[in-house]
């Protein structure tokens, strides 16, 4: 089966409910989701790679492979996303607000199929402290691509059906993990465009006493846009980016 086909495969089971069990618990199902994540899941099973990212994984191969979990929530205002403050130490993307996430281990399986999966809640746990058995798995993104770590990466989307304390688990790896409102991420005041040094702008938000931009921010953006959240934005307000990002 190629990715692409996994893919749909798994999009089909998010539509029906009836997602293929793996590992007895682990499922794509958009079964019983709340009304206001929908749009989310529906714009899962139809959006193309190339409508989320000019950055695409390369023809021939090249590219680590890698998860990330896209986890909504419902706190105290709302809905929100689970996102994480990567340790400044660290070699690729330090002291960047990011996605929980990380490279597909051998035993996560085919990266193809079932591994992103595996991975990308593996990995949440890891950084985050998360319990995996209360998230449900109810969509899964096109692969895309970070060119400047050269990772490739499945983004896989996540219901925190039963929310469990989280936290930095090791510092060395994850600064801090908070959560951002949906409100605050579709409020046309936090929304601005940064300029890399390499000159290309894009999408960035101001919340939690974070700048959220690169991979993130662009995904961030591109599901606010297609699940029809967005609100008018200036995008000629611009911040700075720090020269060493």
């Amino acid at each position: 089966m190629t990715h692409v086909q996994s893919t749909r495969a798994a999009r089909d089971a998010a539509g029906s409910g009836t997602g293929e069990p793996h590992d007895g618990a682990l499922t794509v199902t958009a079964h019983g989701l709340p009304g206001w994540l929908e749009p989310v899941a529906r714009a899962s099973r139809t959006v193309k790679a190339q409508q989320l990212s000019r950055f695409l994984p390369p023809e021939s191969g090249a590219g680590r492979e890698s998860a990330v979990l896209i986890l909504f929530g419902e706190g105290e205002r709302g809905p929100e996303l689970l996102l994480m403050e990567r340790s400044g130490s660290l070699r690729s993307h330090a002291g960047q607000p990011s996605f929980p996430g990380g490279s597909l281990d051998p035993e996560d399986g085919d990266q193809m199929t079932t591994g992103p999966l595996r991975a990308a809640l593996r990995e949440a746990e890891e950084e985050t402290g998360l319990d995996p058995s209360g998230v449900q798995l109810f969509g899964v993104l096109p692969r895309l691509y970070i060119p400047v770590s050269g990772f490739v990466v499945t983004p896989v989307l996540g219901w925190w059906r039963t929310p469990s304390p989280v936290g930095a688990v090791d510092p060395a790896e994850t600064a801090r993990v908070f959560t951002a409102s949906v409100a605050d991420l579709t409020d046309p005041a936090n929304r601005v465009t940064v300029v890399h040094p390499s000159g290309h702008p894009g999408p960035a938000f101001l919340v939690e006493s974070a700048l959220v931009w690169g991979f993130t921010a662009g995904v961030i953006d591109r599901i606010v846009h297609y699940a029809g959240w967005e609100r008018p934005w200036d995008r000629t307000r611009q911040v700075p980016l720090d020269w060493r990002a």
